[in-house]
């Protein structure tokens, strides 16, 4: 049986070259790319990158630009997350946030650079020969992190917290499906766009996708209640402190772990059309709602 945290490292440690070699180097704004990006991180939605698209026979050399891509686009969202006119955070994965590592217009900038760098990645031929192909990456990528995705759900975050309201569940429901499951969509996706699958792969891809993404927005709102923070690398309990509405506060925490494990048996599910080529997405699913960071 393979040791699922460990085969996850190994496309971690592919990645991280692949990102390496792609990141610029050379002056202050690319050392900041750099520092929000490499160095650390589960890198599971560039994960689900390769791993959707070797069902496709995809070969890893191949989707890692795309996963690499994603990467960028998921490191620019987290230094513009971190910066005190969003959630103030002082350190990500146990250093220093990039503001705090340098300065706010330091780390705006970086990542304004991360997220066309993300795309300048999915343009490039190396990243796929068909044109095409290329197009429909860049496309689905801008609807997944824009206004009608991760934009638009951190921009209900923040409403709601300057309002002073508490988001009830449906609410919550939507807010996560943009601003974390957006790109988790996008990455369980782009493997189908990859290998050029039929409507009924991408539909299915994309049915594991919202429910791991859900799942996986639940098992963070569990960990910023009990987690460790050491193992965080950040402040924990935030969301409390700030009276956000959460799964765990409208659910309770046994309500949200019940919930989490539904939605990973639908996210299961929904691989049966792939059998045993699915089985690392499969384990990715259970991880999701195990893991302690």
């Amino acid at each position: 049986m393979r040791d699922f945290p460990e085969y996850l490292g190994t496309i971690a440690t592919d990645l991280e070259a692949r990102l390496d070699a792609l990141l610029p180097t050379g002056n202050a704004i690319a050392e900041a790319m750099r520092w929000g990006t490499l160095g650390g991180g589960k890198r599971l939605r560039g994960f689900l990158v390769v791993e959707s698209a070797a069902l496709f026979d995809v070969s890893r050399d191949l989707a890692l630009n795309t996963a690499a891509a994603i990467e960028c686009l998921h490191a620019y969202s987290l230094i513009h997350d971190d910066l005190p006119c969003m959630d103030d955070d002082d350190l990500r994965r146990g250093r220093p946030t990039v503001h705090r590592r340098w300065d706010e217009a330091t780390a705006v900038l970086a990542g304004d650079a991360l997220q066309t760098q993300a795309f300048a990645i999915l343009s490039d031929p190396a990243t796929h020969p068909d044109p095409s192909v290329r197009i429909a990456l860049v496309s689905a990528l801008a609807a997944a992190s824009g206004q009608g995705g991760m934009v638009g759900g951190q921009a209900m975050d923040i409403a709601a917290e300057t309002a002073g309201r508490m988001l009830d569940l449906f609410e919550i429901r939507t807010l996560q499906a943009l601003k974390t499951g957006a790109l988790i969509r996008f990455a369980a996706q782009s493997g189908a766009l990859l290998g050029q699958g039929d409507s009924t792969a991408r539909d299915a891809l994309t049915s594991y996708a919202d429910a791991l993404g859900a799942a996986f927005q639940i098992r963070d709102d569990l960990l910023d209640v009990d987690g460790d923070e050491a193992a965080a690398g950040k402040a924990l309990n935030k969301d409390a402190q700030a009276g956000k509405a959460t799964y765990v506060s409208l659910l309770g925490v046994d309500g949200a772990r019940q919930k989490a494990d539904e939605l990973i048996a639908q996210a299961i599910f929904a691989l049966k059309p792939f059998g045993t080529r699915a089985d690392a997405l499969a384990d990715a699913a259970r991880y999701t709602i195990s893991r302690t960071t």
